[in-house]
């Protein structure tokens, strides 16, 4: 812990740095950060002061007048119960705007909540980085994929203690960016799923969107095993590959899925030279054989892939997603649940091997920090051999009685053996 504290600290006097250099020499801050917060703050510093205190407000009536009753309030009222818990449970500030970046509606945790409304973080505020400086809600919006501004990345001091991811919330079925949903704390609780938990936020909110025919429910919370009977894309990656559309279950060979998932996990779009290298990596396989499997695919979804960049058109739901999402709000039973094992065994494409060692990694630091005996039990069927996280759940119970107790300690014995 000291020293994920201690790099988080670097982290940061590293940004405060590069912000420092900017705004007292300019250009030789090119090299110290990304080139889109550099290009940010280019913006930024042609209209905005970097001392300046809050964000301007757009006209109230006009911002409550827009948000009455669009697609994207009905949406949020579907789903406002799911949004705070989850900014109560990390103390977040969430804030979901329009496609000029103006917030229509937001939420804070208790500390949160006080440090927006002292910035304008708050309904009418105006965050496009010409407004207020660098920030993750514009970045995302602008770049029209998730994005995260870390500490000083921030153009405008007021929020140099903050920690910002945002993704793009687009109209599940027309693929129009309408918005960006924001998810806000301080620097000091920077967390690496939270650009995941970013755009798990914002597909809950697509899934929720008014359409012609009512979504029924809130497919990322199901569980990865419940029957596959909604609209859309269903994908299940853990443990074995299938892919459902509206119900129905499609018929995809390894490599078809696998283009599914980068797709799927990829919400914002891939151009063809980047979908081929998270695919086959550095095999020697032609651009040609990557447009004939994506071919296929378009024309099993209907024609609901786009290209120019490739990207799928119709709501999409995944186990993945569940999983991070149940873990990132603390709920490790629930997370074991949608977890069904391993992302695609055996895969060769090197996104989703990485991916696959995240969702792993992620799930079994959940279970150390909080060993619940039930999910212990269900992980350990999928682990069997993972003494460490039986010893810890044991340790944890002590000598009070639990009717896991008998299984944990039987499958520690086989893995010890």
């Amino acid at each position: 812990m000291a020293t994920a504290d201690s790099d988080l600290l670097s982290r940061r006097l590293a940004a405060v740095r590069a912000w420092t250099t900017f705004v007292e020499l300019g250009d030789e801050a090119h090299t110290l950060v990304r080139p889109e917060i550099y290009a940010s703050w280019e913006r930024s510093g042609a209209v905005v002061r970097p001392d300046v205190l809050h964000a301007p407000l757009a006209d109230e009536d006009d911002t409550q007048a827009f948000w009455r009753g669009s697609p994207l309030q009905v949406a949020v009222a579907r789903v406002e119960e799911e949004l705070r818990r989850t900014a109560e449970d990390g103390d977040l500030v969430l804030a979901v705007t329009d496609a000029d970046t103006r917030i229509l509606w937001t939420y804070g945790g208790r500390v949160m909540r006080r440090k927006a409304e002292r910035v304008n973080f708050v309904a009418g505020g105006r965050w496009d980085d010409e407004s207020v400086g660098t920030n993750a809600l514009d970045l995302a919006n602008r770049l029209a994929r998730p994005s995260m501004v870390f500490s000083a990345e921030h153009y405008a001091s007021m929020v140099h203690n903050w920690v910002c991811w945002a993704a793009p919330v687009n109209d599940p079925v027309t693929g129009r960016q309408l918005g960006v949903i924001d998810l806000s704390t301080t620097w000091d609780r920077t967390h690496p799923i939270g650009l995941a938990t970013a755009r798990v936020m914002a597909r809950l909110i697509e899934q929720a969107m008014p359409r012609s025919h009512e979504h029924p429910g809130l497919a990322h919370l199901r569980a990865a095993d419940e029957s596959p009977d909604v609209a859309g894309l269903t994908l299940r990656l853990l443990g074995t590959a299938e892919a459902h559309l509206d119900g129905r279950r499609l018929l995809l060979n390894r490599r078809q899925t696998e283009i599914l998932a980068l797709l799927a996990m990829n919400p914002e779009g891939l151009s063809l030279e980047r979908l081929h290298a998270m695919v086959y990596g550095d095999h020697h396989v032609t651009l040609s054989t990557l447009k004939s499997e994506v071919s296929h695919l378009r024309s099993t979804l209907h024609g609901q892939l786009a290209s120019r960049p490739y990207r799928l058109t119709l709501p999409v739901t995944t186990d993945v997603e569940a999983v991070l999402s149940a873990v990132g709000r603390g709920e490790v039973t629930q997370a074991l649940v949608a977890y069904g094992g391993d992302l695609l065994p055996g895969t060769n494409s090197p996104a989703l091997a990485e991916l696959g060692e995240y969702v792993a990694v992620a799930v079994r630091e959940a279970l150390l920090a909080d060993p619940q005996p039930e999910a212990v039990v269900r992980y350990s069927e999928l682990a069997p051999y993972d003494a460490e996280v039986l010893e810890v759940c044991l340790d944890r119970l002590g000598d009070r009685p639990h009717p896991a107790v008998p299984l944990i300690k039987g499958r520690l014995a086989v893995a010890g053996g």
